[in-house]
């Protein structure tokens, strides 16, 4: 069980998977650059565990950079535009703030318009300026966790995820210490020891002072720079103030009101009681997990709504993407296969989606099991 679960402050640090704005690549990535180590008194692995385990954060605000270089191939549709897949490539830029459990906030500007995610307590908002739009949910008392819409990944959820892989199949140690934003950071460091899997090695800088993730950095098998990372490049643990976490919609805005936590009886792929979905199992464990979703005519998971005619709201439903690439095929069946750094996904003639942070021939050991 991963040592965030019972610290949810940690896993809102740093938002990064919403529109965001590319920016000049020179300024950015020199945010990345190697500073001199500060000087630290020793700590364990295992102590920086306790320390993220334990630690008490009232509040945050500040300026966090995304850089991602996954070694995808040049193929219409999959990244760029307003959504998600903008997030595949490049290097992008945003503010948040942070005040307790149930107010943040994420605002992504760039020259086309402004993007914002605000949650004071009940009330979640999701404003776009481009389109002239905004999303309001009201979540239903005493299960508000579980109905928050899916809130941009951060460097603390995503070391919450790979935290969880801790365990045999996990080295861990502690890295070199280095400054983040100006602060003194321990490097705790993971490392697969599963030949199937993509990482090489998870590096997160922990706060010396504070004890929450500043960076989270991925790096590939075979490279020395990472394929992904996410960091602060300023930071502030001062209490927002609460109008920071106020929205009102701007005039001529296009409200639409959404009731969370309600879905029809007879909607497709509908969740059992127990939260799982049929259409979408996992095979494997920890670093080799491997994600199989049985697709619909659209391409899309069968349990996954569509909007506005276009299969999970995206650029492209997936087996649109993945049928430009190139066709493979084996004892397991055909198929098409993507490929990146970090992540492998094959899109098989009989409608399955198989993906992993795995090489390719582990998929085709799924497609045929």
């Amino acid at each position: 069980m991963s040592v965030l679960k019972s610290r949810p402050v940690l896993r809102w640090l740093v938002p990064v998977t919403a529109v965001a704005t590319v920016i000049g690549g020179g300024a950015a990535l020199g945010t990345f650059a190697a500073q001199a180590e500060p000087s630290l008194p020793p700590r364990t692995a295992a102590q920086l565990l306790v320390d993220l385990q334990t630690s008490r954060l009232e509040g945050l605000s500040g300026t966090v950079v995304q850089r991602a270089d996954l070694g995808l191939p040049p193929l219409a549709g999959l990244v760029g535009g307003d959504g998600l897949t903008g997030l595949l490539t490049g290097t992008h830029t945003l503010r948040v703030w942070h005040s307790g459990p149930d107010r943040q906030r994420v605002a992504l500007v760039d020259t086309l318009g402004e993007h914002d995610i605000v949650r004071n307590g009940r009330d979640v908002w999701a404003w776009n300026s481009r389109s002239n739009t905004a999303t309001h949910r009201t979540l239903t008392e005493g299960s508000a966790g579980a109905q928050t819409p899916e809130l941009p990944v951060t460097p603390g959820e995503a070391a919450d995820r790979a935290l969880a892989a801790i365990g045999p199949s996990t080295e861990v140690s502690v890295g070199r210490s280095a400054t983040v934003a100006g602060r003194d950071a321990y490097e705790l460091v993971l490392a697969p020891r599963d030949a199937a899997s993509l990482v090489h090695q998870v590096r997160i800088a922990i706060d010396a002072r504070q004890h929450v993730p500043l960076r989270f950095e991925v790096f590939a098998d075979g490279s020395d720079k990472p394929a992904f990372e996410m960091a602060f490049t300023q930071v502030s643990y001062a209490r927002p103030d609460a109008d920071q976490f106020t929205f009102n919609p701007p005039p001529g805005v296009k409200v639409t009101e959404e009731t969370a936590g309600r879905q029809p009886a007879d909607a497709p792929g509908k969740r059992r009681a127990d939260g799982e979905r049929p259409d979408v199992r996992t095979v494997g464990e920890s670093w080799a997990t491997v994600v199989v979703a049985r697709l619909d005519g659209a391409g899309t998971p069968a349990d996954r709504p569509t909007t506005g005619g276009r299969a999970g709201n995206g650029p492209a439903a997936p087996a649109a993407l993945l049928g430009a690439l190139p066709k493979v095929s084996g004892d397991w069946g055909s198929g098409r296969l993507l490929t990146g750094k970090l992540f492998s996904a094959l899109l098989t003639d009989d409608g399955r989606l198989i993906a992993g942070a795995v090489t390719p021939e582990r998929l085709y050991e799924v497609a045929k099991g």
